[in-house]
């Protein structure tokens, strides 16, 4: 991220957390209020994109990342029906959401240590 980058997105989030519309002017000014020298086009493309998203839902979002689609369960073969494959498919989401958190390796653990 550029230094450009950086001050426009403080820029924003600072209009956005007072409640003040987001334009070009705005960012600009708190940008040279910072003593911030940032190229013109900068201001006008987070002033577009705070027009088309809300700027809430972006900062709640940060996290979230873009990954795949979630992977829906196989239907049981044998086509029986009833209540026991429709058990199946709803454990089976429930047991690949406990996943155990990889434990850190100390250099022992590893086999060599710094002074080896």
């Amino acid at each position: 991220m550029s230094i450009g980058e950086a001050a426009c997105s403080y820029a924003v989030m600072i209009l956005n957390e007072d409640g003040i519309p987001v334009t070009s002017e705005k960012i600009s000014t708190l940008v040279k209020a910072a003593k911030v020298k940032v190229e013109p086009y900068w201001p006008i493309l987070f002033a577009k994109l705070a027009e088309k998203r809300s700027i809430a839902d972006l900062l709640s979002n940060v996290g979230a990342g873009g990954g795949g689609a979630p992977v829906a369960a196989a239907a049981p073969a044998g086509g029986g029906g009833g209540a026991a494959p429709a058990a199946a498919a709803a454990a089976a989401p429930a047991a690949e959401e406990k996943k155990e958190e990889p434990q850190e390796e100390s250099d022992d653990d590893m086999g060599f240590s710094l002074f080896d």
